[in-house]
């Protein structure tokens, strides 16, 4: 298990000086995994758009040269918001440009690995396959993961990057925690419905060994330690720990 940081509000809720301190910090005590996304932090930012938290990094990555060859560095696509109302999906021509704008941001020639955010069921999944398949080959893009999907979407897309010989999913992000909520119990704030781990995504990752679990709250924002961050009502007052009796 490898601990990754999540810099997600760095340049919005955490400024810049507060950032470079933390990631400073992290890589000092052996950190090598930084996550972000192209649309951290639209919510936090008076643009309504994202792009901040990769901007700053790319600040911090040009302050600090030759740290780069030690990081691995992932950022996303599918999420940031656009004009106009919805987001901007999993399109070839999205992917693409996003990818390339991501990287400006980033001062970096190579990401090590990059996702699909979300699911968009409004574009066909073997363009969204191609189309992260030819950043890989354009050497734009290490490898591939996919977040906040089901997992027969997952295996339908691995199955059509093998069928047509591009470079497929090796790591799935979801959200997975000592305490889950009940099956089927509402989570107020949670936007993916299929955001969490599973019983059957543990199934589909033991028999997938290629395929890698990176998993994002595993505290609930802060809810074990923090008082001023309960634990959600409706995951408290019929939580169980994982594994537990039903």
């Amino acid at each position: 298990m490898e601990l990754v940081l999540g810099t997600m509000y760095f340049g919005t809720r955490t400024d810049e000086a507060t950032s470079f301190a933390v990631l400073d910090r992290y890589v000092a005590a052996g950190g090598r995994i930084l996550d972000t996304a192209n649309c951290y932090a639209f919510w936090a930012s008076g643009t309504g758009h994202g792009g901040q938290s990769e901007t700053v990094l790319g600040r911090w990555l040009a302050a600090n040269p030759g740290v780069r060859e030690e990081l691995t560095v992932a950022t996303k696509v599918g999420v940031e918001p656009v004009d106009g109302g919805g987001v901007e999906g999993l399109s070839a021509d999205v992917i693409g440009r996003e990818c390339r704008r991501s990287l400006e941001r980033l001062g970096v020639d190579r990401v090590d690995l990059y996702w699909a955010h979300g699911e968009d069921r409004s574009v066909p999944l073997a363009e969204t396959v191609a189309a992260f398949g030819e950043l890989v080959e354009e050497g734009l893009v290490g490898r591939l993961g996919v977040s906040n999907h089901p997992t027969w979407r997952v295996e339908q897309a691995r199955a059509l990057a093998a069928a047509s010989g591009v470079a497929a999913y090796t790591a799935l992000q979801l959200t997975t925690s000592y305490v889950g909520p009940r099956p089927g119990a509402p989570v107020p704030g949670k936007d993916h419905r299929f955001g969490f781990v599973s019983d059957e995504t543990v199934d589909y990752l033991e028999t997938h060994p290629d395929l890698e679990l990176w998993v994002y709250s595993p505290l609930v924002q802060g809810s074990y330690d923090r008082a001023d961050r309960p634990f959600p009502r409706r995951t408290t007052t019929r939580a169980r720990p994982r594994g537990s009796p039903r």
